[in-house]
């Protein structure tokens, strides 16, 4: 097993364990938002475990062939089931990702009794333009993080309006069409209890977004297509 990140890879021990986070056997970040150990991976009855040993984090795993999302809640844990997952978090208003490699399991399929409490989600979303644009503008920093850095800020809902040149109301509009389409796929957090708006809703989306690949760093040219004035998209 091995951990890439910020373009550098840490082998991972199979005993006694691997901790990630603020003060962990890999240093993410000082973020103060962030765990002082945040994730820990074991290998346990022969098999590769992802452990979720925060308070108040959760991680989003997901394989490359987006057949497996699992959102890793505080207290969670779950197998390792494919050669490559991604996992990305939120910590304040900082997107991180990092990957899990790994070449040997004993388990070669999703089995639902061994997940432990990770939550499942899968699906598939069709965008158009301007929700392509939205993603991609709360996302920016994020997806060239990951190359350079592996983190990225989130801007705020009258930055992103800003740079596409869209008013405040045209892009939360546009950000609320986006979120429930999404829901209905699938995506979870984007709504706080009682059906009211989450106010990490635009944190989540970007998790969401890159973790399921609707966008990546290559979609970052249409952005830069742009006039830095912004230019609206008229068929949102």
């Amino acid at each position: 097993m091995s951990i890439e990140y910020a373009g550098e890879r840490h082998v991972v021990p199979s005993v006694p364990g691997f901790s990630i986070g603020r003060a962990g056997d890999l240093v993410i970040d000082d973020n103060p938002h962030l765990h002082r150990r945040f994730l820990m991976i074991r290998a346990e009855q022969g098999m590769w475990w992802i452990h979720n040993v925060g308070s108040h984090l959760t991680a989003t795993v997901c394989d490359r062939e987006r057949t497996l999302q699992a959102a890793l809640a505080p207290g969670g844990r779950m197998p390792v089931l494919a050669d490559i997952l991604d996992v990305i978090f939120t910590a304040g208003r900082t997107v991180y990702d990092l990957t899990l490699l790994t070449h040997s399991r004993e388990v070669g399929a999703l089995d639902e009794t061994v997940v432990g409490d990770g939550e499942l989600t899968a699906g598939h979303v069709s965008l158009n333009h301007a929700q392509r644009l939205l993603l991609l503008v709360l996302a920016e920093d994020a997806l060239r993080g990951t190359a350079a850095g592996g983190s990225g800020d989130i801007p705020s809902s009258a930055a992103a309006a800003k740079r596409l040149g869209w008013t405040v109301p045209a892009f939360t509009r546009r950000l609320d069409h986006l979120c429930l389409k999404l829901e209905r796929a699938g995506a979870r957090g984007l709504r706080a209890g009682g059906g009211r708006v989450s106010t990490h809703r635009r944190l989540r989306l970007v998790e969401y977004a890159i973790t399921t690949r609707l966008i990546s760093r290559a979609d970052l040219a249409i952005l830069d297509a742009l006039p830095r004035s912004g230019q609206d998209a008229r068929n949102g």
